[in-house]
């Protein structure tokens, strides 16, 4: 069982920056690949950034690509992201999800274990 829980959200003004993280319980952190999906109203909820459980091979979605990056401290079963240059457009709650294995998973079913989500409100 992997516990995790989400925290960095809040709001903010376009341009801004937010470091997302995400604490995770447990000792098998490692043998868990991540990732940040977000879930604006209305809409479903998309991957943004994942990355393989060593760290070694990260993914970003088209809409944040270049404004973020992943980051994992398997030492601290932490992972992190970080956004920049903010738009109003990515205001969300933002989730953090574990899946065993190597290698980052592309969908949602894939996930095994879910934080609470934070959100994230970018104004203009």
């Amino acid at each position: 069982q992997v516990q995790l829980v989400e925290s960095g959200g809040g709001l903010v003004q376009a341009g801004d920056s937010l470091r997302l993280s995400c604490a995770a319980s447990g000792p098998t952190f490692s043998t868990y690949a991540m990732g940040w999906f977000r879930q604006a109203p209305g809409k479903e909820r998309e991957l943004v950034a994942g990355i393989s459980r060593s760290g070694a091979s990260t993914y970003y979605a088209d809409s944040l690509k270049g404004r973020c990056t992943i980051s994992r401290d398997n030492s601290k079963n932490t992972v992190y992201l970080q956004m920049n240059s903010l738009k109003p457009e990515d205001t969300a709650v933002y989730y953090c999800a574990a899946a065993y294995g190597s290698t980052w998973k592309a969908y949602r079913r894939e996930y095994d274990y879910w934080g609470q989500g934070t959100q994230v409100t970018v104004s203009s």
